[in-house]
């Protein structure tokens, strides 16, 4: 499981849409990716994208969270994929964020 992409981009009124394309073996409704979330730099969660149902035929996809809250000066946020079978992913990406 990985995280391949993510962008983020700055909404009116200071929260941020942030897009993130995942790859998974999804096999089925007992083995798939069920979420992503949004960290801090130092591992505070910040926002998460719940996913209802397994993308089997879909790969890689992508998936969009409005209305994050972003503390002030984070110039960038760790972002991770979790599976219903192994947890979260290995490793994080790394999202520059757009300026305020």
């Amino acid at each position: 499981m990985s995280v391949l992409h993510a962008k983020a981009r700055l909404e009116e009124g200071g929260t941020y849409r942030i897009e993130v394309t995942l790859r998974h073996d999804d096999t089925g409704w007992d083995h798939y990716a069920d979420r992503w979330e949004v960290l801090s730099p130092n591992g505070v969660l910040l926002a998460t994208r719940v996913l209802l149902h397994p993308h089997v035929q879909e790969q890689p996809f992508t998936r969009s969270l409005a209305g994050v809250e972003i503390p002030p000066g984070l110039k960038s946020v760790l972002v991770k994929a979790h599976d219903k079978v192994h947890g979260d992913s290995a490793k994080l990406y790394e999202l520059n964020l757009p300026s305020r």
